[in-house]
């Protein structure tokens, strides 16, 4: 039986390696975003709008099945900012977008600034993942993770990227650039959306399990 293919809605393929490791209980196969497909806007206030357009956005360029992920950091006592805005919070209007690393030091810096003096620091990550079988897919499969815990006075550890160095685990008392990349990766809000994802392929469009999960 051949992997149901999947154009994943990114030019990343760190990402595509990802989400092919966190999709490995399915015979998926997921196909990178060809570069000459333009970028899809997204100027939606919710994750799932966002998710649901980058996911029409690939299918409709591509003619495949789809799937698109949008996730950030959600601050309580900020109204849920970052949120949709989390990879570029600090960035100004018009504004060219940055070296990641750099984009990364400036959204950590105004996300303290702004939690300056605040003693209510609970956050969440989350991540929304859309799949389509079409463009015009009635029935798009919607899966949610999230990752609970709070925001830190500074910034703490090597690893990771983005929120990670402020983002701490109640339960491990460490931020996730603390963690192993192994262990950030088995907790993480994109995991968790994606072992909900697995279960809904299978069970709405009949994706088959890996050879390995039908041998045990």
């Amino acid at each position: 039986m051949h992997p149901t293919e999947i154009v994943l809605a990114t030019g990343n393929p760190g990402k595509r390696a990802e989400f092919q490791a966190l999709l490995g209980g399915l015979r998926v196969d997921l196909l990178q975003l060809d570069p000459s497909v333009p970028e899809c806007p997204e100027p939606f206030g919710t994750f799932v709008e966002n998710a649901l357009a980058k996911a029409r956005h690939a299918s409709s360029h591509t003619g495949k099945p789809a799937l698109a992920d949008d996730s950030g950091l959600c601050v309580r006592a900020l109204d849920g900012a970052p949120g949709v805005l989390s990879a570029r919070y600090a960035a100004a209007d018009g504004e060219q977008a940055l070296p990641r690393a750099e984009q990364d030091a400036r959204n950590n810096e105004l996300l303290l600034q702004r939690l300056q003096g605040v003693g209510e620091r609970r956050a969440h990550f989350v991540c929304v993942l859309v799949a389509l079988r079409h463009a015009q897919d009635p029935e798009p499969l919607i899966a949610h993770g999230w990752l609970h815990g709070h925001v830190a006075g500074a910034p703490a550890g090597e690893a990771g990227f983005g929120y990670d160095p402020l983002f701490v685990l109640p339960q491990r008392g460490l931020t996730l650039a603390q963690l192993e990349p192994a262990e950030k990766n088995r907790l993480s809000h994109r995991a968790r959306a994606a072992a909900q994802m697995t279960q809904l392929l299978e069970a709405f469009w009949g994706v088959a399990p890996s050879a390995e999960d039908q041998a045990i």
